[in-house]
């Protein structure tokens, strides 16, 4: 189990989702986490006020507030150049966002949290949890 966790979108999507149903994935994941730091990176929180929060800021502030949020610093753009210039190589080039939440987790050595583990996996280095 990982001290620290950083959140992908889709599981916060996801993870809000169940708060109308009943306990779902994302839950049952987050209970077996133990005491868990629970982190999102910027790129997140803007892709969540672009959904989420694109009419209801209250709504969006409600979604990010349990969380942690990483900074972006430069040791992420490193990341970033390194793992778009592999995918890139290969011809495997993933979403500009999920390669900046990549990128943040190398440069925190944090495991990203996704349901996408494919899409995730094509990043060298990068622990990949599934929910």
């Amino acid at each position: 189990m990982a001290e620290q966790l950083i959140l992908e979108t889709t599981f916060l999507i996801d993870l809000e989702r169940e708060r109308a149903a009943s306990l779902g994935a994302c839950a049952r994941f987050l209970s077996g986490q133990g005491s868990a730091r629970l982190y999102i990176c910027h790129t997140t929180v803007g892709e969540l006020a672009c959904g989420v929060g694109s009419f209801d800021r209250e709504k969006w502030e409600r979604v990010v507030a349990p969380f942690l949020i990483l900074e972006h610093t430069v040791e992420v753009d490193w990341h970033y150049a390194q793992a778009f210039r592999h995918l890139r190589r290969r011809g495997e080039l993933i979403a500009t966002n999920d390669l900046w939440i990549a990128a943040t987790a190398l440069a925190y050595r944090m495991p990203v949290v996704t349901r996408n583990v494919t899409h995730y996996e094509r990043v060298p280095c990068l622990e990949v949890l599934a929910y």
